[in-house]
């Protein structure tokens, strides 16, 4: 804890409602993509609910980390690029990648949740590792965590970005919907995308070493594991000849 009362409420919040979500995510399926349903109120174009969904986590980190006390400490100034690496990524590149079909909309409701909780996560992160990480120091840059912890992030990133692009590139080769996906991780895996934003974000906790870092593991893993049975399940109903051996989102485990 850091003493700052705001950061801190905000941060046990966090680690409280990953819990909540989890619990509301196994017993309902998330309404958007394949599990899409009516009944959540309004809807916004799905290419903007993206945006608005994932920005703040880049625009608020940005900000908070650049008012802190310490931006210009090397291993914050890694930190904070790794952290944009995926987030400028994620919210102005990708909603313009992915296949949409025209008219296609998300739940407005989705979508601002997912907006506070980026917000409230680019703030927390943003702002310890500029304000009170006082171990990112110059032999932190050495220090066994570090490393380990930037290499996972740098396997995560990987994981996840070539996953998502073998499933843009099955989508945009179908005229009939879905396809069951083959090669690389999805081997092993319905959704090695999931897989592999988990593994990117606990490598940035490792890197950080931070509660606030490990809370975004929390929630994430919260988040996409039931998304991910959800997925695995779906998969297996609609095509009969869909691989047995194929676990949701941990190979040979889950």
């Amino acid at each position: 804890m850091t003493g700052n009362t705001v950061f801190d409420i905000l941060l046990m919040a966090i680690f409280a409602s990953a819990f909540l979500t989890a619990l509301v995510l196994l017993l309902v399926d998330a309404p958007y993509g394949r599990h899409k349903r009516a009944g959540w109120g309004p809807k916004i174009n799905t290419r903007l609910g993206w945006v608005v969904m994932e920005s703040p986590a880049s625009l608020a980190f940005f900000y908070f980390y650049f008012t802190g006390a310490h931006p210009q400490v090397l291993a914050g100034v890694i930190l904070m690029l790794m952290w944009q690496l995926h987030y400028v990524h994620r919210s102005f590149i990708y909603p313009f990648q992915i296949r949409v079909k025209p008219g296609d909309s998300t739940p407005l409701l989705v979508i601002l949740m997912g907006s506070l909780y980026c917000g409230i996560n680019g703030y927390l992160n943003g702002s310890y590792i500029s304000n009170y990480a006082d171990h990112l120091n110059e032999q932190w840059l050495t220090d066994p965590r570090f490393v380990l912890g930037v290499a996972l992030f740098g396997f995560g990133y990987y994981l996840n970005k070539r996953s998502d692009s073998i499933l843009r590139n099955l989508r945009a080769s179908s005229t009939t919907g879905y396809q069951i996906p083959q090669g690389f991780a999805f081997r092993y895996v319905s959704m090695p995308n999931y897989l592999g934003e988990i593994l990117t974000w606990t490598g940035f906790a490792i890197a950080s070493w931070s509660l606030a870092g490990l809370s975004f593991v929390v929630f994430t893993m919260a988040n996409l594991v039931p998304r991910a049975l959800a997925n695995h399940r779906w998969y297996r109903e609609q095509f009969s000849n869909y691989p047995r051996e194929r676990r949701a989102i941990f190979p040979f485990v889950l």
